[in-house]
C-alpha cells in the first residue's frame, strides 16, 4: 500500500488541512489518490468557513464525505465515547478493512483522530491503526510555545511501536517565524533527530490554495518511502 498517515500532537493542530494540502497537491500532479479517515466526530459543531474535515477530504479527493469516513458522530468527543453514546461499539477489524480497501491501487492519505493514544474503540487506538496499515508517519504540530515536549513524546510514541515517522510538519507557519518558532523548529529536528517541515497558512478550501500549499513539501520522497 503507497500512501501516508497523518497523525498529530493534538486535537486542532492542522492535520486536515495538511492531509487536504496533500491530497490536492498529488492529485494536481496526475496520480489517483484517495482520502480516509476512519472516524470523525464533532459533526454537532458548526463547520464555520471550513468544512468538517471528512467533507474537506472528500472535495479534494473527488469522493463523497460518507466515501471518506465511513463512520461520522455528532458529539466532540474521542471517537469511543461518541460510540458508545450511539448505542454502538466500534469494530477493529472493520476499520482496518475499510481502511485498506480505500488504499487499493492508488494513493492513500489516511488522517487519523486526535493523537496516537486517541482510543478508536476500548482497547484499539490511532497508532495501533497506524501500525497495522503500515504507511509512513507525518506528524502535523503548533509551531509555538509547548511544541517541543508535546511534539517530542509524540514522536518517541511513535517509534516505540515502530512507525517509521517521515517528517514533523509545523503548521501554520507564519511568512515571517518569529524567534521562538524557529527555535522550535531546530530543537525538535535536533533532540528528535526528525526532518522538520513547514505549512504555510492556506487561504482558504479551494483545491488550487491547497495544492499550491502542499507542493511546497517533498510528499513523492515521503510516498516512496525515503
Amino acid at each position: 500500500m503507497r500512501g501516508l498517515f497523518v497523525t498529530g500532537t493534538d486535537t486542532g493542530v492542522g492535520k486536515t488541512i495538511l492531509s487536504a494540502a496533500l491530497l490536492a497537491a498529488i492529485a494536481a500532479a496526475g496520480e489517483s489518490v484517495r482520502a480516509h479517515k476512519p472516524v470523525v466526530t464533532g459533526l454537532d459543531e458548526p463547520s464555520g468557513e471550513w468544512p468538517h474535515d471528512h467533507e474537506l477530504l472528500a472535495a479534494v479527493a473527488g469522493m463523497t464525505p460518507e466515501e471518506a469516513a465511513p463512520l461520522r458522530y455528532g458529539p466532540a468527543i474521542s471517537p469511543h465515547l461518541a460510540a458508545q453514546l450511539a448505542g454502538e461499539r466500534i469494530d477493529p477489524a472493520r476499520l482496518l478493512a475499510a481502511a485498506r480497501a480505500a488504499g487499493e491501487e492508488r494513493t492513500l492519505i489516511v488522517e487519523g483522530v486526535g493523537g496516537l493514544l486517541t482510543p478508536l474503540a476500548e482497547d484499539y487506538t490511532v497508532g495501533d491503526l497506524a501500525v497495522a496499515l503500515g504507511l509512513g508517519v507525518l506528524l502535523a504540530a503548533r509551531p509555538g510555545l509547548g511544541t517541543i515536549n508535546h511534539t517530542l513524546l509524540t514522536l518517541q510514541a511513535a517509534r516505540a511501536a515502530e512507525l517509521q515517522v517521515r517528517a514533523v510538519v509545523l503548521t501554520p507557519w507564519p511568512q515571517q517565524p518569529s524567534t521562538l518558532e524557529c527555535s522550535n523548529r531546530e530543537t525538535i529536528a535536533r533532540l528528535g533527530d526528525i526532518d522538520v517541515e513547514v505549512l504555510t497558512h492556506v487561504r482558504s478550501p479551494a483545491v488550487a490554495d491547497l495544492a499550491s500549499a502542499g507542493d511546497t513539501l517533498p510528499w513523492r520522497r515521503w510516498c516512496a518511502g525515503a
